[in-house]
């Protein structure tokens, strides 16, 4: 009989070489690989309940219930644990974030690798990390890659069987850290789901996609090589021009704000007098600033001077998701 109960946390992670545009949006299979270093602290803990009582699924984030399709989305992992499972049994999900949601820090990658491996637990799977990481990945493309811990990287594959993320390096290979600067914490107007969609209208995507495997080449070897010069130029390159698509998409999609655009200038200019930084920008107005931990003083203080800037969450490199007994 299976426990019926799990509780899991899962990190958030920062893409170095982004994932945008899918190939088959029913299976999230994405239109090229991408790369990503999780994050230490900014994390979603999870708890799924079967319980024979209940009529329907019932989701609660962050203390609030929320129905629709948020709900929608997590009952469809929930369908695939069950069905994997051979049970029935409908769940309550109760989940909360400690950084702000829908605002482009993969709060939809945490919440849906920590759901995968909680559900699945609760139901009495015993998933590979594989199996976790694509299940995740039906969830939110970018989930696949909280599974896994440290420095990821999720092959787009051909198959549902074979798009899933692994690690590349565990999390002490690198002393890197993420200075996040908060511009806002509200919910982005337009999702990653709907962002996805509207990718293959920019004349820009079909060059950013040919062009994928050689970025994951120069960044997997920079991770490798400890190389961090070589990681600014890739990462900077790859976030610039998954931002083109989005502003060249129709409609257009501007998920920068002014203060985004001075934070990521700023950073050039302290690049520029030796400060080891580099910026990357999810689909959200707010900025990762990474940087060797070293530099993690002189960088937060930076970028709270900065006009526009709220807060800043700062992050080491982080583990794999995992069960909370």
């Amino acid at each position: 009989m299976p426990n019926l109960t799990a509780t899991s946390v899962s990190c958030a992670n920062i893409a170095l070489i982004k994932y945008w545009g899918n190939r088959d949006p029913a299976l999230r299979l994405p239109v090229n690989g991408s790369i990503s270093m999780n994050l230490d602290g900014l994390f979603t803990r999870t708890s799924v309940s079967f319980q024979p009582s209940l009529p329907f699924d019932e989701l609660i984030i962050n203390g609030r219930e929320v129905a629709g399709k948020g709900l929608e989305r997590v009952s469809s992992i929930l369908d695939l644990a069950r069905g994997m499972a051979g049970i029935k049994m409908r769940a309550e999900v109760v989940s909360e974030n400690n950084f702000p949601s829908g605002a482009g820090i993969a709060s939809s990658a945490s919440a849906f690798a920590a759901l995968a491996l909680a559900a699945t637990q609760a139901a009495g799977l015993g998933l590979s990390e594989a199996e976790l990481s694509r299940l995740a990945r039906r969830g939110s493309g970018s989930a696949s890659r909280s599974v896994p811990g440290g420095f990821v990287e999720w092959y787009a594959g051909n198959t549902d069987e074979e798009s899933f993320a692994e690690s590349i390096a565990p999390p002490g290979h690198w002393d890197l850290a993420d200075c996040v600067a908060i511009i806002s914490a509200g919910h982005k107007q337009t999702g990653s789901t709907e962002g996805h969609a509207l990718a293959p209208s920019s004349p820009l995507q079909e060059a950013r996609v040919a062009d994928a495997s050689r970025r994951l080449d120069l960044c997997r070897r920079a991770i490798l090589d400890r190389d961090f010069e070589a990681l600014a130029a890739i990462a900077e390159l790859d976030s610039d021009m998954m931002h083109a698509v989005m502003m060249t998409s129709q409609p257009a999609l501007f998920y920068w704000q002014p203060a985004t655009l001075t934070v990521m200038l700023a950073v050039r200019e302290w690049r520029s007098r030796g400060l080891p930084v580099f910026y990357t920008i999810d689909a959200g107005p707010n900025v990762h600033v990474l940087c060797p931990r070293g530099y993690i003083g002189e960088t937060e203080k930076n970028l709270r001077a900065l006009p526009g800037v709220t807060e800043v969450l700062v992050a080491g490199v982080g583990g794999p998701a995992r069960l909370l007994t």
